[in-house]
């Protein structure tokens, strides 16, 4: 590599030089360095710091000419370029020269960006989070046979043996940020699939999901149960509850199997489509299945219990359910949750 830069210095830059760089580059990739190796090549042959930096593990390399590795404080880069892999930006290359770029250092950052991505996707697993719809859908499908579905795991990066979490999102935020957001240190993939976000990772925070986020999270080991459990968690979410685990639901997850014709067709369901006209009832009645008791429901509405109990006695008599009773109770939050997954 050293005779390689010597040859290099001597030949006349204007001439052939972005073309020697070119070669450069090339033969460091067939030698398969590393990241530490290819920044050393190129500060020995930009003759001055060059640095590395991966946006999903925050690791920074700098390397000065003389091949180790700095820790002063770095200078303003004199340029830089991102890395790119499948179409996100995973990094930033740069080079630290004292006074105004170099001729050729834009070839220089544009081909160490070129080679720290092949680096990165040859070594990975690759740390981007955005992956290739194709390959979740083989892992999440139950049409996929396990030998296909172990293949597509490992092209995504994930190792053999790893346990995993499928969840289905529905947000207006960039799958790529929410997949950061939800699993920064560990194997995370986003990809978008027919009408929600498919998120596999290796362990999920509830806490770590961004406001306006509706997400159901499978719990099945199967990716292709879990897939299932996490599209049938989804349709379960509220604004008041907007992340749903699929094994907290419980016998309640059953619901997800009744017919829409069945559902419509009972009593219960209708009277509950009669007062979801009233917003302000809806609220209400909400609020009241979610605590399950009226004082709570006014604390949820900031209103005084007397106001909840006087709104709950009309709700009753148009549901024709005697809400305070356990059973009332009961059937209104079968009702009301049967009523939002026919709007699923």
């Amino acid at each position: 590599m050293e005779a390689l830069v010597a040859r290099l210095s001597h030949l006349d830059p204007e001439a052939e030089g972005a073309l020697r760089v070119v070669m450069f580059y090339d033969t460091l990739m067939r030698r398969r360095v590393d990241l530490p190796a290819l920044a050393r090549a190129s500060a020995a042959l930009a003759e001055c710091v060059a640095g590395i930096r991966l946006h999903g593990t925050g690791r920074v390399i700098r390397v000065s000419p003389d091949g180790r590795e700095t820790s002063a404080p770095p200078p303003v880069p004199s340029v830089t370029a991102p890395i790119g892999l499948d179409g996100e930006e995973i990094g930033t290359v740069w080079l630290e020269r004292p006074g105004p770029p170099g001729p050729l250092d834009e070839v220089v950052l544009d081909r160490l960006a070129l080679a720290a991505s092949a680096v990165v996707e040859r070594y990975g697993p690759a740390r981007t989070t955005m992956a290739d719809p194709a390959l979740v859908e083989l892992v999440i499908s139950s049409d996929s046979d396990e030998a296909a579905r172990a293949r597509a795991l490992r092209l995504l990066g994930f190792a053999a043996g790893l346990p995993l979490r499928v969840v289905a999102v529905r947000t207006r935020l960039p799958l790529d940020r929410l997949g950061g957001l939800l699993c920064p240190a560990r194997p995370v993939k986003a990809a978008p699939l027919a009408d929600v976000g498919v998120i596999l990772a290796t362990a999920v925070d509830p806490a770590r999901f961004p406001v306006g986020v509706r997400a159901g999270i499978g719990a099945a080991a199967s990716p292709d149960r879990s897939w299932r459990e996490a599209r049938t968690a989804l349709r379960f979410t509220t604004p008041r509850e907007p992340v749903v685990h699929y094994d907290a639901l419980g016998a309640v997850a059953l619901l997800a199997q009744v017919p829409p014709e069945a559902a419509r067709d009972n009593a219960d369901v209708a009277a509950i489509a009669r007062v979801a006209g009233d917003p302000e009832d809806l609220e209400t009645l909400d609020a009241y299945c979610a605590a399950g008791s009226l004082r709570r429901a006014a604390g949820l509405l900031h209103l005084h219990h007397s106001s909840v109990a006087r709104r709950l006695e009309q709700i009753g008599k148009t549901l024709g359910i005697e809400l305070t009773e356990p059973t009332g109770l009961i059937r209104a939050r079968l009702a009301l949750t049967a009523w939002r997954l026919l709007d699923d």
